[in-house]
């Protein structure tokens, strides 16, 4: 399995591409504006079928290309905390930036804590982590030792809780609790940023240490 990491739109938002060219499947996470352009090679090079979009959650940032991944046929996969976010943006209009626009998108299946989701041949188990977003969610990757985060948790940083549905102490809490409870190799893919690892957040994070 390879991961592209893909910052698209506007803020440079993460997606997250991971391909099994052996299975000939695909799994995207999260979905920033224009991000399709850069999917569409990657499997059309490798031989691959997009089967799931994966949320983390439903920010603008996150989701400007879902609608458009969705009409090519591709389930979409989130929290139902965010449903409101996702299925009608338009409740996030003040916040969006000049001359962007987010359609609505239908959520086809909705993830909670604990679940398991087989995709790629492979087990995401799915962390709810609130607190920078009501339905912010993580999908951790055992073997790989890698956890998909959103905007949760940033190398040295943690999400923005001034936004509705933001709440420091619940992101505190669910860091430490969600995060910081996966092994310390586990690598952080964020929703901004580079990646880092359980380990240097837990020791140096300043905002939340462990």
């Amino acid at each position: 399995m390879r991961i592209h990491v893909l910052p698209s739109g506007p803020i440079e938002t993460n997606a997250y591409l991971l391909t099994d060219a052996r299975r000939g499947e695909a799994v995207l996470i999260d979905a920033p504006h224009d991000v399709w352009a850069s999917v569409e090679p990657i499997l059309e090079a490798e031989g691959c079928r997009l089967i799931a979009l994966l949320i983390t959650h439903g920010h603008w940032d996150h989701i400007g290309d879902a609608a458009r991944v969705q009409a090519a046929g591709v389930p979409v996969y989130a929290h139902a905390a965010d449903r409101p976010l996702i299925e009608t943006p338009e409740t996030m209009a003040m916040f969006l930036l000049p001359g962007y626009e987010v359609a609505p998108t239908r959520i086809d299946h909705f993830v909670e804590q604990g679940q398991a989701l087989e995709l790629l041949g492979k087990t995401f188990e799915v962390r709810h982590v609130p607190g920078h977003c009501p339905g912010n969610v993580l999908f951790y990757l055992a073997p790989e030792a890698t956890a998909f985060v959103g905007d949760a948790l940033f190398a040295g940083s943690v999400g923005r809780t001034d936004l509705p549905g933001g709440d420091f102490n619940e992101l505190a809490r669910s860091i430490r609790t969600q995060i910081y409870t996966l092994p310390p190799d586990t690598k952080v893919l964020p929703g901004h940023g580079p990646a880092t690892d359980v380990y240097t957040e837990m020791r140096s994070n300043p905002f939340v240490p462990a």
